[in-house]
């Protein structure tokens, strides 16, 4: 269902601190991302749906196709070393 096929996607929605909060995290990394806002995007909303219970949860994440759901920064970094390594070597 997921569309992104970027390593590092961030479905986020305006209003959302948590969002606000780790997508200002993100920006000062050296990390490549796509960020979708899923009240402009219904399959994207629909995909949060799916790996967030059936709630709308924003941020949700995913990491080489894996999804978190409300991470922190620090879980991001560790599901990315785990993950998608290569991407901590990428320039932006």
């Amino acid at each position: 269902m997921e569309r992104y096929r970027d390593p590092l996607v961030v479905y986020w929605r305006p209003g959302c601190p948590f969002c606000v909060k780790l997508r200002l995290g993100l920006r000062f990394t050296r990390l490549r991302y796509t960020e979708v806002n899923i009240w402009r995007d219904p399959d994207a909303a629909s995909f949060v749906r799916l790996v967030a219970d059936g709630n709308e949860t924003v941020p949700t994440v995913t990491v080489a196709g894996h999804p978190l759901v409300n991470p922190s920064l620090a879980e991001l970094r560790r599901a990315i070393r785990t993950h998608a390594p290569d991407l901590l070597d990428r320039p932006r």
